[in-house]
């Protein structure tokens, strides 16, 4: 799969052990206090991380 067939969109599933810590709603709430999207929230957490492992490597 070359990058131009890669998807634009992704859906997550919140594993029970991380629901109960109410993953989902904090970003909602955080979203509407910052004024931003969930996705945008997820987004920037993503790409924080992928940031911080790939210079780990």
């Amino acid at each position: 799969m070359g990058e131009r067939d890669l998807p634009a969109k992704l859906s997550i599933y919140v594993p029970q052990k991380q629901a109960a810590q109410h993953a989902v709603e904090r970003l909602i709430r955080l979203g509407r206090q910052r004024s931003r999207s969930v996705n945008c929230l997820v987004v920037e957490a993503i790409l924080e991380y992928l940031d911080r492992e790939e210079k780990r490597q």
